[in-house]
């Protein structure tokens, strides 16, 4: 299953970049990952980096995905905001002050919602 994760925001290319090569460092992304651009807006050069693609594989990927992606938000400045999309087109997202002051038993509880729900296809209770 594939998951999109995008980014709101002038720096959301940027942040798509920066979680991909965090996402790159965890051995069972490595070939799993991509970026995805859509094409330039009349007027501009270039296309636009728009969204990072995630392929989950084999057990355990959510939980790997769903652990880096919130590591990786606990590391981030402002008001970084990223929205998960699965195949079926349900979302949720996640942004960097929701998650940087959790505890540890807050945390894990997160970890276990999102998993939930790339793994059984079951919404989580309180999507952040």
């Amino acid at each position: 299953m594939d998951v999109e994760v995008r980014a709101d925001g002038l720096d959301g290319a940027d942040e798509l970049r920066s979680l991909n090569e965090w996402l790159g460092d965890v051995q069972e992304f490595r070939g799993r990952i991509r970026l995805a651009e859509r094409p330039p807006e009349p007027g501009t050069l270039g296309p636009v980096l728009d969204t990072l693609v995630v392929a989950l594989g084999p057990a355990g990927a959510a939980t790997a995905f769903t652990t880096a992606t919130i590591a990786w938000l606990r590391t981030r400045r402002g008001e970084v905001r990223i929205k998960v999309t699965l195949a079926d087109r349900r979302s949720l997202e996640l942004t960097a002050k929701n998650v940087s002051d959790l505890n540890s038993a807050a945390l894990q509880q997160q970890v276990d919602h999102i998993v939930a729900m790339l793994e059984q296809g079951q919404a989580p209770a309180d999507d952040r």
